[in-house]
């Protein structure tokens, strides 16, 4: 199936009275192309550690839609038109001109998977649920991943800096907390190792259904594994679901900046010499981290470990 795709060439101060145009004609699902650098409130809440580097901002942008039926075409077009002529009269809506390009309806969602191939980290076999064992690693302990929408293949080198730490840490029958669980991987790796129950939370919804079937996949049982949708740092019935002073081990491959938040409110919820392994931390965030720690009398840093240009910092509490 293909799409036809719709661009308007504006500016950046007409773009937010554009979208709700759009809205209002019905059109649903936009794409914005700018290059307005984000505000620090912006990126605060966004699970983005780099930017890219974006050239100056010239004040011009682009508007996309796709459209598949193309019958309305014309009532739509000359709803755009009436619309620019309103919003021109109080701000400067640039070129006004729309490009017309056709993309193929594809199933991007499963289209990763030709690059998600078994490997391993260390003695631990992780692939995706759809290959098969390769012979040289039926002797190592396996875990099946299909991310599915949620993140987390165990290929990226924070998770693999986790998994070594929980090689380290976990002890049979050890209570864990995963935070920003995405497919599950840590916490099932946690299981696979030992542990005895895993209580995970995760922004994104898709999480829920990635841990379930992961579990499935890796012949878990449900009532090992709790995961919730939900914010531990701010949200009291997260907080409260999780419980206090009730872990071994809590793990977090997040991002620097949300584990800085994290290390304040992670000692209420693990025991007396619990252990909390976070990554997601890119090296240039280093410091920072250790001085958040290092600031926090609840905790002492026992390990830092490396992969990469990522880092992982390991820390007891007292």
């Amino acid at each position: 199936m293909k799409w036809k795709k719709f661009t308007l060439n504006t500016t950046t101060a007409a773009v937010d009275f554009i979208s709700s145009m759009f809205d209002e004609i019905g059109i649903e699902g936009i794409e914005i192309e700018d290059n307005v650098p984000l505000t620090e409130s912006e990126t605060k809440g966004m699970f983005i550690d780099i930017l890219p580097e974006l050239p100056p901002d010239d004040g011009r942008a682009r508007v996309s839609f796709y459209l598949e039926d193309l019958t309305d075409l014309e009532r739509i077009l000359g709803a755009i038109e009436d619309g620019l002529d309103e919003i021109s009269q109080f701000v400067d809506v640039g070129e006004r001109t729309i490009t017309t390009s056709e993309t193929e309806d594809k199933d991007w969602i499963n289209n990763w998977k030709q690059y998600f191939k078994p490997f391993t980290v260390d003695d631990i076999l992780i692939k995706p649920t759809w290959e098969e064992i390769p012979e040289t690693d039926k002797d190592k302990l396996l875990i099946q991943i299909d991310p599915g929408t949620a993140f987390g293949t165990g290929q990226h080198e924070t998770t693999q800096l986790c998994i070594r730490q929980l090689k380290k840490y976990v002890t049979p029958g050890c209570s864990v907390l995963d935070v920003g669980t995405g497919s599950g991987i840590l916490g099932i790796t946690a299981l696979k190792l030992g542990a005895g129950s895993v209580f995970g939370t995760d922004l994104d919804e898709n999480a829920i259904t990635a841990v379930g079937e992961n579990m499935e996949a890796n012949d878990i049982d449900e009532e090992h594994f709790t995961v919730v949708q939900g914010n531990i740092i701010d949200d009291r019935t997260i907080q409260d679901a999780a419980g206090y002073e009730r872990y071994d081990i809590a793990v977090a491959n997040i991002l620097a900046d949300v584990i800085i938040m994290l290390q304040k409110e992670i000692p209420v919820h693990i025991k007396k010499d619990g252990i909390f392994i976070t990554s997601g931390i890119i090296n240039m965030k280093e410091e920072a981290v250790r001085e958040a720690f290092a600031a926090n009398d609840g905790f002492e840093i026992v390990e830092v470990t490396y992969q990469g240009e990522w880092v992982s910092v390991t820390a007891r509490k007292k």
